[in-house]
């Protein structure tokens, strides 16, 4: 009887661990299945594509707009206001960043070119590790703030919002710029802090607009994507476009719109520079100048354009685009 009640008991025990097992077969049935999780996207071409889809010329390897050689040497002559009248014109009226606040290694000089961007934000663990990760499986090397430096190339300006933050926020030393510099040959524009100042000064040629020098390392600072937009100041900023920084301030420049700046930006230059001349002549009164030309100033400006061709700091072939009747500009 004992024997009987015992192999009964196991039988309930073996039908109940049954049940229980269909049960939870049907209960992870319903369930639906953990998602994959996506690596961070530190970089990517086809961002850079969507937020330039205006630019129809070549593009670089990492999707950025090529905007050409010749017109980066001729936007250095380009003055911060006519660019930015320029762009007001366009629609663009978040490109500009004033120089207030600013610490300028040269200010006397220019600093142009195709920005490669970086977003930077105070550390997240998380986060931080996905991203750490995810750069060393694409073969990335070194600390995150490297990354972007590694990505430059001749004529580009490091452009990168480190969230204003100076003591322990210090993006580059002495050893970076070099490396900065000799990828580039411009420099960088960092909402965010310096160290090794002597030594960055010594890197002749080598521009940079930052918050602040400080002695401290970089801490708990990440970076969270390369090329993406960013926001310098009161300007936004999308990988590509072309920088132009002076000491009145900087422009930020979408690459469609690099060569109308620079050839309105020619003629403008061209007008005043010859308007200047005959006002201190006493030939015209600033009335005259500054209203719509007549037909003899129209003349007067076209034979200067001619006498003058080679000795004005617009290229010639400027000039004859402003001495053509379909392209003139008063």
């Amino acid at each position: 009887m004992n024997q009987r009640n015992t192999i009964k008991s196991l039988w309930v025990v073996v039908v109940l661990m049954f049940v229980a097992t269909v049960v939870r077969g049907q209960q992870a049935a319903t369930q639906p299945a953990t998602p994959s999780v996506e690596p961070p996207v530190i970089s990517s071409a086809s961002g850079v594509l969507q937020v330039t889809p205006k630019w129809t010329g070549e593009r670089m390897k990492d999707g950025r707009p090529k905007v050409s050689d010749d017109l980066l040497k001729r936007m250095r002559n380009v003055p911060i206001t006519m660019a930015w009248s320029i762009l007001m014109n366009a629609g663009y009226h978040n490109a500009y960043e004033t120089a207030a606040d600013w610490m300028i290694m040269r200010p006397d000089q220019a600093l142009v070119g195709r920005a490669l961007t970086a977003q930077y934000m105070p550390a997240h663990p998380d986060l931080n590790d996905a991203i750490m990760k995810q750069g060393k499986t694409e073969g990335r090397i070194g600390n995150s703030n490297s990354w972007p430096i590694d990505m430059l190339q001749k004529g580009d300006v490091y452009v990168a919002d480190g969230f204003g933050k100076i003591v322990d926020g210090t993006l580059i030393g002495d050893n970076l710029a070099n490396s900065i510099f000799a990828k580039s040959g411009t420099g960088v524009i960092f909402n965010a802090g310096v160290r090794d100042l002597e030594g960055i000064e010594e890197v002749e040629g080598f521009n940079v607009w930052h918050k602040g020098a400080d002695p401290s390392y970089l801490k708990e600072v990440m970076l969270t994507g390369i090329n993406v937009p960013i926001r310098i100041g009161r300007a936004v900023v999308c990988p590509g476009d072309i920088v132009l920084a002076k000491k009145e301030g900087i422009v930020f420049i979408p690459p469609h719109l690099a060569e109308r700046v620079v050839t309105e930006a020619e003629a403008i230059t061209l007008k005043d520079a010859f308007g200047h001349e005959r006002l201190r002549a006493g030939k015209y009164t600033p009335g005259q100048i500054d209203s719509r030309w007549t037909p003899e100033i129209q003349a007067d400006f076209r034979e200067w354009l001619k006498q003058n061709r080679d000795k004005l700091t617009v290229p010639p072939e400027a000039i004859d685009r402003v001495l053509n009747s379909t392209m003139r500009n008063w």
